[in-house]
């Protein structure tokens, strides 16, 4: 009966897998918005595989994508260091004709617009801008479109290293696991901001009992992502080459540890970046650019702390961004130095990454976000 079980189990296991369609959709640093800016292609969940499926022309350098959380709309923020020249964009794809069609636009509300989220209801949009520091929030019709913002807070002060935290830097806008809180790194000033998400006003961000969470002086936070279970919270520190593990309850984080996202031979001039964990909350991922161009691995213990497991080339240069598809099954690292898309398949008990098929060339890929349909 234990054999039946255990083959049914693996037969509808099987069956998911073959039957899903799951989709991946790259941005890119283009230059030029007469080339292709945003790549969409099938991954394959047997065997990892990228096919492509469609691309868009007519927008410049879509950086940084998102999806609503029915994967239905895909937003892109276009970077521009030029004022007023940043923008956020919508677009719908359908999986049934495989289309991505341009729904509408509108002003980032600071220079070099760099991240992307999405409230879980899907009526809010907030955008992270990194070179005038400053974040905004816009409500979401229900055909995807963006209307103009509705909050944009500007941030001045710096921190130690005036050649690179001269004044503020957002890098990223993250939601809490209840989606009651938005936490923004900022690379800049050394702090992670806090705010309360209340969505049901007109205006949601709200002051935070907390406001800032400070980080190591000159560590230049960067990117920063919730554990599955809702307790523990992680940040990738840029310029200190670093994860700062933090205990997380009702919009606090508490400090539980720092620790190297690379190795020894590597002193100083980190260039760290994109963080994840696996589905099952075992391990952690970092991505680690310069002249290292590989993934940190961790597991992740009872605690919250994290133990180093290894290092995996990512095969390319420049790892800006990389994401695991829903399962956990693969990891996919974008080389946006070396303009090729990388695919990883994951043991879930080691941890470890191993190279499948070959190479993508995508030129200046710059990120990556998985959606199964």
């Amino acid at each position: 009966m234990k054999k039946l079980i255990a083959f049914t189990i693996t037969i509808c296991t099987f069956i998911h897998l073959y039957s899903q369609n799951t989709y991946a959709f790259f941005g890119s640093f283009n230059r030029d918005k007469n080339t292709e800016g945003i790549y969409v292609y099938q991954l394959d969940m047997m065997s990892g595989n990228l096919s492509k499926v469609t691309t868009f022309t007519g927008i410049l350098n879509p950086s940084f994508l998102t999806l609503s959380p029915d994967g239905k709309y895909v937003f892109a923020c276009t970077e521009s260091k030029t004022t007023n020249g940043g923008s956020v964009s919508s677009f719908e794809f359908n999986p049934e004709n495989k289309s991505l069609t341009f729904i509408n636009k509108q002003k980032s509300g600071g220079e070099n617009p760099v991240y992307l989220a999405v409230h879980k209801n899907s009526k809010w949009l907030v955008n992270g801008n990194y070179t005038e520091g400053s974040v905004s929030v816009y409500p979401i019709l229900e055909n995807g479109k963006i209307q103009p913002y509705v909050q944009n807070f500007q941030y001045t002060e710096g921190s130690i290293d005036q050649g690179r935290q001269d004044r503020s830097h957002i890098h990223s806008t993250v939601f809490s696991p209840n989606f009651d809180y938005l936490f923004l790194p900022d690379l800049g000033a050394d702090k992670i901001r806090t705010y309360r998400f209340e969505n049901e006003k007109n205006q949601p961000l709200q002051e935070a009992e907390t406001p800032f969470t400070k980080t190591t002086l000159g560590s230049g936070p960067r990117h920063f992502t919730f554990h599955p279970n809702g307790k523990f919270a992680y940040c990738i520190e840029e310029m200190g080459g670093a994860v700062s593990a933090y205990s997380y309850e009702n919009g606090k984080l508490n400090n539980l540890q720092r620790i190297n996202t690379h190795s020894e031979k590597y002193k100083d001039d980190f260039e760290s970046s994109d963080v994840h964990i696996s589905p099952d909350g075992k391990f952690l991922y970092a991505s680690n650019r310069g002249s290292e161009n590989n993934i940190a691995i961790f597991s992740i213990q009872q605690d919250g702390k994290l133990k180093t497991v290894g290092y995996q080339s990512t095969k390319g240069k420049h790892p800006r961004v990389f994401g695991l598809d829903p399962t956990g099954k693969f990891l996919i690292a974008t080389n946006a130095g070396s303009g090729d898309v990388v695919v990883f398949k994951r043991n879930p008990e080691t941890g470890l990454l191993k190279k499948v098929d070959k190479k993508i060339n995508i030129k200046s890929v710059s990120c990556v976000q998985i959606k199964e349909y």
